[in-house]
């Protein structure tokens, strides 16, 4: 159990006891300062396949998520917030660089245990721009961004001081199968993944505490999200996206809209923001809050320091929906300009089955539209009526020539890096609890 201060340089103090039960669920980046009046704090959390529609504060009828409403209703609650990605490795690696995943290699797909990338070692993540001005930093939870030989690939070398948890998906655990300790177990109206749920909530309510009780709650930021939409293959155990469409593995808006609440006493003013963000913003944010250096290389994420503080619009007008595997020759598969969506492909995903609408099941191929399917996310968030179909206007007209700009603009200059999930595997560099026994993977089996 990582046993870190979060109040100070000096060993001692409380204890991040909680996240030693929550591991399977979430990704905790912690970025501390020691003394007294100097830069803010910074907690990231980072939850696994939760979907748009998973929390009390977001609709849900049966969810018990006490501390994240009440985070909610303290803090900001956005309601446009996108991850890059509707898979978990690439959006981890697009939330920790501010960089689109194929910029550093990041496709297609995940990485599996036994993967021979891992997010490159040059890529500058939040933790080493942090670690630049003095931070202390330690991560706790699922990496899933590569092991290496040796653990080379691991937090510990992105910047991180201390990394506590499990390199990949818990089930090569919200994930699935989920899991809920003897307190948590049988509590919850919504099942088996709701007792998860109110676990990860009562997880989140015991570090607000810890935070409240050393006296840094008035000087951390604490920032919540999820990775992608929710596998709804699992159905009532693989979360809800809501209103939206589809899920996990779409690029729909169920697949990569996603809650997320930035939560600040003191600084941030209790509300609701409409404003367009998303995981890329968080480096450049926590970057200009920290008064760090932002990397010298291509950025694509905004400071939503206008946001967060109230003083104006989001920087960001624009967000390009990338399937989980991408290519240059297709390019985002999506463009969002203001509260229009244009898709000019589709297709389906296994993750998203189950679910009666037959767009978003994994058996459905990938669809070019030309002219692109055009939607209206503030009246029809549901991606239900396309308005091409229904006679667009002028001004409709000119928002569809100013998103195919932009679209244009965006692909000339997107690099993509050697692919990372490409180099193969090698059963060797799976994890195994039997060091040295033979033969790998199958020896492992953990009694």
């Amino acid at each position: 159990m990582l046993t870190a201060r979060v109040g100070g340089a000096s060993p001692g103090g409380s204890a991040m006891g909680p996240w030693g039960r929550g591991l399977p669920w979430a990704l905790v980046l912690l970025a501390l300062r020691g003394a007294a009046g100097a830069r803010p704090s910074f907690v990231l959390l980072l939850a696994d396949d939760l979907g748009f529609g998973d929390l009390g504060s977001y609709g849900h009828p049966s969810s018990a998520t006490p501390s994240l409403d009440r985070m909610a209703s303290r803090g900001l609650r956005f309601t446009d917030f996108y991850s890059s990605s509707p898979v978990c490795s690439p959006s981890r690696a697009a939330l920790l660089t501010g960089r689109f995943q194929m910029r550093s290699g990041v496709y297609p797909g995940v990485f599996s245990p036994d993967s021979r990338g891992g997010l490159p070692l040059s890529e500058v993540t939040i933790a080493e721009v942090l670690k630049a001005e003095g931070y202390a930093t330690a991560m706790v939870g699922k990496w899933h961004l590569g092991l290496g030989i040796n653990g080379s690939l691991l937090p510990i070398h992105q910047g991180f001081d201390h990394f506590l948890g499990v390199p990949y998906s818990h089930d090569q655990h919200t994930h699935y199968p989920q899991f809920a300790s003897q307190e948590y177990a049988g509590q919850s109206r919504r099942g088996p993944f709701g007792d998860a749920l109110l676990e990860f909530d009562g997880s989140v309510g015991q570090l607000l505490q810890t935070l409240q009780e050393n006296g840094l709650a008035n000087t951390t930021l604490v920032f919540f999200t999820s990775d992608n939409g929710p596998s709804t293959l699992r159905m009532a155990r693989g979360g809800s996206s809501g209103l939206l469409k589809c899920g996990k593995g779409t690029t729909y808006e169920g697949g990569m809209r996603e809650p997320a609440v930035a939560y600040w006493p003191g600084h941030i003013t209790p509300g609701v923001t409409h404003e367009l963000a998303s995981t890329l913003d968080i480096l450049p944010t926590l970057a200009t809050l920290a008064g760090a250096a932002l990397p010298k290389v291509a950025l694509d994420g905004y400071d939503l320091s206008p946001v967060l503080f109230g003083s104006g619009k989001s920087p960001r007008q624009t967000m390009f929906f990338y399937p989980p595997s991408p290519d240059p020759l297709h390019g985002p598969f999506a463009v969002r300009l203001g509260k229009y969506k244009a898709h000019y492909f589709t297709q389906g995903s296994f993750h998203s089955d189950t679910t009666p609408d037959q767009a978003c099941h994994g058996l459905t191929p990938l669809t070019p539209h030309l002219p692109p399917l055009l939607f209206d996310l503030e009246s029809d968030p549901a991606e239900n009526y396309d308005l091409l179909q229904s006679g667009a206007g002028p001004e409709v007209l000119q928002v569809l020539k100013e998103i195919k700009l932009r679209k244009v603009l965006l692909e000339q200059q997107m690099g993509f890096g050697e692919s990372q999930i490409r180099k193969g595997r090698d059963p060797a560099l799976q994890p195994c609890c039997v060091p040295n026994c033979t033969p790998k993977p199958s020896c492992c089996y953990c009694s």
